[in-house]
């Protein structure tokens, strides 16, 4: 399957602080939502933000593949459309190489003007969130 959204980040960091930021969830919080998120294969959890007056503010989500530190795999489900989301992580010279990928829009919504853009902008928004987190 083809993914809907990909980013990479190049983060200064070790790929073990970058995986515990991904895993953990008092960190979790600080760059995406309040959650109550535990790297378990299995495990359903959930993103809780502010509700507005499209959203209830709750993504809920199943952890599918954990392979520390290297690989992380979730569903992501709101608002009736269920995604997955896989962040990839490779130590390099500089820090630790980032790749994130969402996939399985429907295609009700990847033909919904602006959607599949939006979500890019909101994943590279946490994404610079999570740079600020592992900067401090």
């Amino acid at each position: 399957m083809t993914a809907d959204v990909v980013l990479d980040f190049q983060l200064d960091s070790s790929i073990k602080e970058v995986w515990k930021a991904l895993t953990v969830s008092e960190i979790l919080e600080k760059w995406i939502w309040k959650n109550d998120f535990k790297p378990v294969v299995g495990y359903e959890f959930q993103f809780r933000s502010e509700p507005n007056e499209y959203w209830d503010g709750i993504v809920n989500g199943e952890v599918l593949d954990i392979s520390e530190p290297n690989t992380l795999a979730y569903t992501w489900a709101s608002a009736g459309e269920t995604t997955t989301i896989t962040w990839t992580l490779k130590e390099d010279a500089e820090g630790t190489n980032l790749h994130f990928e969402q996939t399985g829009f429907s295609e009700e919504t990847k033909a919904y003007e602006g959607a599949i853009e939006g979500a890019k902008y909101s994943w590279m928004e946490f994404g610079n969130n999570l740079k600020s987190v592992l900067e401090q």
